[in-house]
């Protein structure tokens, strides 16, 4: 027989469940839709292997068509996907025959039969070929995951696992950031947009901390806050999760140098508003890694804002022989908080998803 007092403590926890259930079933069903449009997760097949430090790569794929190119236009294509060193074909770029000049036009042709001769010319060289859409955009990475093992401090030391994972289709794109820590507390960030030649565009990007959704969206030339301010859109402007794909991409194209002592200055937005973030980049310290051992890293150290919103920072080290792309990231939550991430394994899928 159940006592009065101890059924009453039972019915008071019962009841004290079941508010929780409820608070959170509506925490989940009537918090603000997603802003971003679902994309199929690819399979990833292989996994990328280390380059010689500082060597560039490219895929072979496009072998012929930079062998045409001077060694200095191949050496400065690059992108990911079947690795070969750069430096290879501009040494066969450079020892390719020239093309045969013309054979000199004889003094005594008449000059109109030189015009009938330029003009057929003329009507029966073919049509240049358009431009091709996906050639343009290979020098982005092929679909590409980063698992990290993580580890930290909260009032203690931390561990789990995170994923950095980007993949495209056509001319769109989504990078994600995934962190898992148990129990404690787990959070998404996803960016999605427009791809060009030259960089990402957000149009859309959304954070999940313990089911609470805030986002940020891009419309034309204004940045939409998550309470719905509206802020100019600067240049070349990023967000949290993109801006690790975009840094690689700048990096491994030339258009940033990744070298000690570079300044390096990156607008980002948030849901709760649009900052430039400015980089020192340092020379990294090794990196001592399961699948490749040693690796060689540059370390791009924050400045101070001038206004900050929070605590919270990103150093981040990018690796030449990996692609360049992030092999450490380091999260700074506020004093005596951290999150460190250290890569363990990169996958790539073996063609990106096309449209």
């Amino acid at each position: 027989m159940v006592v009065p007092g101890r059924l009453i403590l039972l019915l008071t926890l019962g009841v004290l469940a079941l508010h929780g259930l409820a608070l959170q079933w509506l925490s989940t069903h009537w918090q603000q839709p997603s802003v971003l449009r679902p994309m199929t997760t690819p399979l990833f097949t292989r996994e990328i292997q280390a380059q010689a430090q500082g060597t560039p790569v490219r895929p072979a794929a496009a072998r012929a068509a930079t062998r045409a190119q001077s060694p200095e236009a191949a050496v400065a294509s690059v992108s990911t996907g079947t690795w070969e060193p750069v430096a290879e074909v501009a040494q066969a770029a450079a020892s390719a025959p020239a093309p045969a000049a013309p054979a000199a036009q004889p003094a005594s042709a008449p000059a109109a039969a030189s015009e009938v001769v330029a003009t057929a010319s003329a009507v029966s060289a073919p049509p240049e070929p358009a431009p091709d859409p996906a050639a343009a955009l290979g020098s982005w990475p092929a679909d590409t995951r980063l698992s990290f093992k993580l580890g930290g401090h909260f009032r203690g030391p931390l561990h789990g696992d995170a994923r950095v994972q980007w993949q495209r289709s056509g001319e769109r794109y989504q990078a994600s950031v995934q962190v898992d820590i148990g129990w404690l507390a787990s959070f998404s960030m996803t960016s999605q947009g427009r791809l060009t030649p030259q960089d990402l565009q957000p149009q859309a990007y959304e954070e999940v901390v313990r089911n609470n959704r805030r986002s940020m969206e891009v419309q034309g030339n204004t940045v939409v806050m998550d309470n719905g301010e509206r802020v100019p859109k600067p240049a070349r402007v990023q967000d949290t999760a993109s801006q690790f794909v975009e840094l690689t991409h700048r990096f491994a194209t030339g258009q940033d140098r990744l070298e000690a002592g570079q300044v390096i200055e990156l607008w980002l937005a948030r849901p709760g508003g649009v900052d430039l973030w400015t980089y020192d980049v340092r020379e990294g310290e090794p990196i001592n890694t399961a699948r490749w051992g040693l690796i060689q890293t540059f370390h791009l150290v924050p400045r101070p804002l001038a206004r900050p919103r929070g605590p919270i920072t990103a150093e981040m080290w990018f690796a030449p022989a990996l692609a360049y792309f992030p092999v450490r990231i380091k999260m700074n939550l506020g004093p005596q908080v951290w999150l460190d991430m250290v890569i363990e394994k990169i996958e790539q899928a073996e063609t990106t998803t096309r449209p």
